[in-house]
């Protein structure tokens, strides 16, 4: 049956979500139930990419890219896929709507990780659309459930709390991206010499992109506001916490909030949700 190996592909979508990113996975947690599949499938064909531009060292990055490529478009045309990850995603394409052109500009940036370089202004934009802003927007198709007069009322604030979550990546990847990957996404600056200016103007950048971004969870309805409101709660804890360490820190070590630490923002969020602070 094909029920059957649609729930199998959720399922591993899911694993992936919960095995990649406590955080994400905690947030899907409080999601309605109607929609935590589709959400971990749009998670899981994210992570796919992902891991190829950033893990599979040794292998050959843009043939692989360019098969996922491939696969993703003939499964959403064929509606399956013998990828469970592939398959849960293309099932969430076709019932959500979700325009293939987000996809595309999804796979644009990931494809331009697979060089090193720096970035300019121009280019720093164009891989934030793609690689979060359009994320942003698989999610809020998904949210709204069709309501098209919501999703355009929500899509600038949605785009800029992806926004604001990626730069929050950028500083807490720093380390990595720059001596390991050869990345440096912050355009006009020197990470190597990365000055606390430099930091607060980063910093002051995100601070504006949370501002707009939360104002779009309170627009959203009841089924997805207060599981997006928990990534908003985690992501800004770990950007307080980036704003506290001199910025010669953040390149020597990846800043993190442990699992306890996330525990207890969620716990606060849950109060403040249920006695109607949020």
């Amino acid at each position: 049956m094909k029920a059957l190996f649609d729930s199998v592909s959720y399922q591993c979508s899911q694993l992936t979500t919960n095995t990649y990113s406590t955080s994400f996975s905690l947030g899907i947690r409080f999601l309605d139930s109607e929609i935590r599949n589709a959400v971990h499938s749009v998670y899981g064909f994210v992570r796919l990419a992902d891991e190829i531009v950033d893990s599979f060292h040794g292998y050959d990055k843009r043939r692989l890219l360019e098969e996922l490529r491939q696969d993703t478009y003939k499964a959403i045309e064929q509606g399956i896929s013998l990828n469970p990850i592939l398959n849960s995603f293309q099932a969430t394409v076709t019932e959500y709507q979700i325009d293939l052109e987000f996809i595309d500009t999804f796979l644009n940036s990931m494809e331009m990780d697979l060089d090193d370089r720096e970035y300019d202004q121009k280019e720093y934009e164009k891989y934030i659309l793609g690689s979060a802003e359009v994320v942003g927007l698989m999610c809020l198709n998904i949210f709204t459930l069709g309501d098209q007069d919501l999703f355009l009322k929500l899509k600038p604030n949605a785009m800029k709390l992806g926004s604001a979550f990626q730069k929050i990546n950028f500083l807490r990847d720093i380390k990595e991206d720059y001596n390991t990957l050869g990345r440096n996404y912050f355009p006009d600056i020197d990470i190597s010499t990365l000055t606390e200016q430099n930091k607060i103007d980063i910093e002051m950048d995100i601070k504006s992109d949370f501002k707009e971004g939360f104002k779009g969870i309170l627009g959203l309805p009841k089924r997805a506001r207060f599981g997006v409101y928990l990534a908003y709660v985690y992501y800004y804890g770990l950007f307080k916490k980036i704003q506290s360490i001199p910025s010669k820190r953040i390149m020597k070590e990846r800043i993190r909030i442990p699992n306890t630490g996330k525990y207890f923002l969620f716990m606060q969020s849950y109060i403040r949700h249920n006695i109607g602070i949020l």
